[in-house]
């Protein structure tokens, strides 16, 4: 499986951009795909995910602000991310947990990254 992710950029406090994240390869049915995000010198946190039945979550503090949604025939991920903070900068990767039945757990596949740079 392959990620690729684009729509990063800078980008002024109120602003908006739209995150992006196609997949390709042996994905199979059973799988979510999500946005996660690491800021300089912190651990990398989940941003939001979302199933291949269009079940979402979100991180509590970025509820109402981001959005994340798929289109399963193109097998690619969107973040719709509003009213920017600066707090928002860091780079933003995109994931894909495929289930396997043989092992009975997630196996994760990460794309390149994409840095949102909030700025004013």
């Amino acid at each position: 499986v392959q990620l690729q992710a684009s729509g990063g950029g800078l980008v002024q406090p109120g602003g908006s951009l739209r995150l992006s994240c196609s997949a390709s390869g042996t994905i199979f049915t059973a799988n979510y795909m999500g946005w996660y995000r690491q800021a300089p010198g912190k651990q990398r946190d989940m941003v939001a995910t979302v199933t291949s039945d269009g079940i979402t979550t979100y991180a509590d503090s970025l509820k109402g602000r981001f959005t994340i949604s798929r289109d399963n025939a193109r097998n690619t991920v969107y973040l719709q991310m509003n009213s920017l903070k600066p707090e928002d900068t860091a780079v933003y990767y995109c994931k894909l947990a495929r289930w396997e039945s043989y092992s009975s757990r997630y196996r994760d596949f990460w794309g390149q990254g994409t840095l949102v740079t909030v700025s004013s």
